[in-house]
């Protein structure tokens, strides 16, 4: 119980930050994508500083979650970040909220109900042993330069969708690695500080966050939302099962499991293209499409 109640504290304050850190980023000029001055532009806006504390409040979260339940439960709670996010931003921002996006609500709460309770994540380990990061970074590590290699080489929604999914990745690593760490705990301080799971922790979060604020900017909502919170549910999982051999059912019950992930994606994908998402997407997002040239 402690792990889901700090799984929902995380997806509140994420969902908080990303209110400010959208609002920020959408006013960055569109010529700043996937170039260093578009961080340097944000650093001076007091709204994306704000929402970068918040961040941290979810880190803190987050870390405690972690090390408190298995990843394929913690992680995948986190869907609910983006109907926070657009009903907070509706609040903030003075909007109206029709029934549609009411319905699209509960389409994620139902989807992600039926999967917890039909994959019903559990047993596994709390650190991951010495031999398996290296083939999991290596896979990782694949997978992510081909998500960033296409995201460099389109345009509009297909980078968005495709840096959502790649900072999806990135942002589940990062959980595997601090779930790692915190295990590290059991042994003092010490161990948890020299740790290079830790500072792993730490770069990649800060790269994904980088890659989440260019996926924001380069095209809509509804094209990169659904990527990062699918994404990092599956993702995730994926590392609770192979990294900490956290057991989910499967069988038969992998029908419903397919129909919840689905209810969620229908859900996101509602919600990302609800009036509560207009102006929170970048400017590359509402400027027509260039042809893209070798």
């Amino acid at each position: 119980m402690i792990s889901i109640l700090f799984a929902v504290l995380t997806a509140m304050s994420n969902g908080t930050a990303s209110v400010l850190q959208r609002r920020a980023a959408a006013e960055a000029p569109a010529e700043t994508a996937m170039r260093f001055s578009l961080l340097r532009d944000l650093l001076h806006r007091p709204v994306w500083l704000g929402g970068i504390a918040m961040s941290i409040v979810a880190a803190v979260c987050q870390a405690v979650a972690l090390a408190t339940g298995p990843i394929a439960v913690v992680q995948p709670i986190f869907v609910i970040e983006l109907p926070f996010t657009l009903l907070l931003g509706g609040l903030l921002f003075h909007r109206s909220f029709p029934r549609s996006v009411w319905l699209a609500v509960a389409e994620v709460a139902a989807g992600l109900a039926l999967f917890l309770t039909t994959a019903a994540p559990s047993g596994g380990t709390e650190a991951v042993s010495p031999g398996a990061w290296f083939p999991a970074l290596v896979a990782t590590g694949i997978f992510l330069a081909l998500l960033l290699a296409v995201g460099l080489k389109v345009r509009g929604n297909a980078r968005a969708a495709a840096l959502g999914l790649a900072a999806a990745c990135g942002y589940a690593l990062t959980a595997a690695l601090m779930k790692d760490a915190m295990a590290r705990l059991d042994s003092g301080a010490g161990a948890l500080f020299t740790s290079w799971q830790l500072y792993a922790t730490a770069a990649i979060g800060a790269g994904s966050l980088f890659v989440l604020q260019n996926a924001l900017q380069a095209g809509s909502l509804a094209a990169s939302q659904p990527m990062l919170s699918i994404g990092d549910a599956l993702i995730s999982t994926c590392y609770g099962v192979t990294l900490f051999a956290e057991t989910l059912r499967t069988g038969w019950w992998l029908l419903p499991q397919l129909v919840a992930l689905a209810l969620v994606l229908l859900g996101c994908l509602n919600l990302s293209r609800s009036p509560l998402a207009d102006g929170l997407t970048g400017p590359a997002a509402r400027e027509p499409e260039l042809p893209v040239t070798a």
